[in-house]
This record gives C-alpha cells, structure tokens and sequence, in this order.
C-alpha cells in the first residue's frame, strides 16, 4: 500500500473501494469457475446418456431374439410332453386291453400269478424291514 499526501477519509474510501473490485472479481471468477464446472458436467451427462441409449439399442434386438427363442423352445418341450404323454396312454390303454383280454382267456393261471407275485411282494418287504432293524 503506498502512502499519499491525501486525507485519511480519502484513503479508507480507496481501500474500500479497492476491496469491493477485489470482492467482484473473486466473485466473478467463482461464477466463471461454477459455468464451466456445469458445463463440463452437462456434456459428460450428455456423453452417458448417449451410451445408456446406444446400449439399449443393441440390446434391445438381441433381447427379442433371445425372447423368440424362449418361446419356441417352450413350444417345443410342451410338444414333447404332450407327444409323450399320448404315447404312454396308448401304452397303458393297450397293456391294459392285453391283461384283461388274457385274464378273461386264463382266469385260474392269472388268479395264481397275481398270488404268486403278492407273495414273493409280501417276501420281499419282509427282507427288507428285517435288514433295517
């Protein structure tokens, strides 16, 4: 600070004032330095969002591709299930028909199969819960 020939009113107006310019021009520089922080943050935002949305774009086909290919393999596993399942009927329709056709045919023979099978069951179940003990 120099010394001048003025009144000391005169030079606490100058200091003063000299304080206010300072003060401004912080403040100035402050705002300065807070649009360009914005901006920067702003395009960075801009940058991501154009990413996210690139990222959504490519997925979304591959997501409805994998989606078609979800559903096709379902349709085909309940093809197969219900394929399956009518072949078993026809299987237990015609295993059925045969039994009953051949107890119908040998009425004694099958009373003494199912006796036999009934006590070789009653054997085996018998083995069975002796070992567990």
């Amino acid at each position: 600070m120099t010394i001048t020939n003025k009144p000391i009113s005169q030079q606490g107006s100058t200091v003063a004032q000299q304080g206010a310019s300072m003060a401004d021009t912080a403040a100035d520089s402050a705002t300065s330095a807070i649009r360009s922080t914005q901006n920067v943050a702003n395009e960075a935002f801009d940058r991501l969002s154009d990413k996210v949305e690139d990222a959504r774009n490519q997925a979304a086909p591959l997501l409805n591709r994998l989606s078609s290919q979800a559903e096709a393999a379902a349709r085909r596993g309940a093809d197969m299930v219900r394929d399956t399942s009518a072949q078993l009927r026809d299987r237990a329709t015609a295993a059925q028909d045969t039994t009953v056709s051949y107890i119908r045919e040998e009425p004694v023979k099958a009373m003494l199969i199912a006796a036999a099978t009934g006590a070789a069951l009653m054997a085996l179940i018998g083995l069975m819960s002796r070992s567990r003990d």
